[in-house]
């Protein structure tokens, strides 16, 4: 893993902001578009709040989704509404650009339907993902097992609620250009440390990944 301890969350948030437009740019350069996964939480908020105050070609922007929580499609827990209030709403991107996980439609059918809507785009260009405190990223958990080879998967039984999520597969996850970790917070502090440590986590089955973590979740 490439770490890089900064201040505090709102550094994490302007640093990740910064690499988006950086990537982006680097994309755009390559092959004419920027394809961004999207993660949640509130470190990614302020990021995407930062990033809308950016100068981008937002037309050549494909914004695809991580993981989602199985709840009606105007839930404010789930991740596609907080980018609607925090990105979507503040810069020039058609509806066509925004690809949301079907999840008010159930675990497998929602993986399902979102495996066809990601497989033009694969590989992504950045993905965005966060810590658990119990080493999680996206609805990856730990002692929860997938098929390696389906991109998209249906989880059950989460360990925090709502039980039932679809999330990217590890595969889909580590495929990606390039693989982007926000992490603040203290309660994060212990999975962070387990992860240095080598003990095989589920944010450890990304490596080669960059980790921008604040200095109350590196704890040294």
């Amino acid at each position: 893993m490439n770490w890089q301890p900064v201040d505090d969350a709102e550094a994490v948030a302007t640093e990740a902001a910064q690499r988006i437009i950086t990537c982006a740019a680097e994309s755009i350069s390559r092959h004419g578009r920027f394809s961004l996964v999207l993660a949640g939480g509130a470190t990614p908020a302020r990021a995407y709040q930062l990033l809308a105050e950016k100068d981008a070609d937002w037309k050549l922007w494909q914004f695809y989704f991580g993981d989602e929580r199985c709840l009606p499609v105007d839930n404010p827990q789930r991740n596609n509404v907080m980018a609607m209030r925090h990105l979507f709403r503040h810069i020039q991107v058609k509806e066509d650009q925004i690809h949301v996980i079907p999840a008010e439609a159930g675990a497998e059918v929602a993986a399902a339907a979102y495996a066809r809507e990601i497989e033009p785009a694969l590989p992504f260009d950045l993905v965005l993902l966060g810590l658990g405190e119990d080493g999680h990223t996206a609805s990856l958990f730990p002692g929860q097992e997938h098929p390696q080879d389906e991109r998209v998967v249906a989880v059950h039984d989460a360990p925090k609620p709502p039980p039932d999520r679809v999330s990217l597969n590890y595969c889909t996850l580590a495929s990606a250009g390039k693989r982007l970790f926000l992490v603040s917070g203290k309660g994060k502090a212990d999975a962070v440390r387990r992860w240095r440590r080598g003990e095989v986590i589920p944010a450890a089955r990304l490596p080669d990944s960059d980790v921008l973590v604040d200095k109350a979740a590196w704890n040294e």
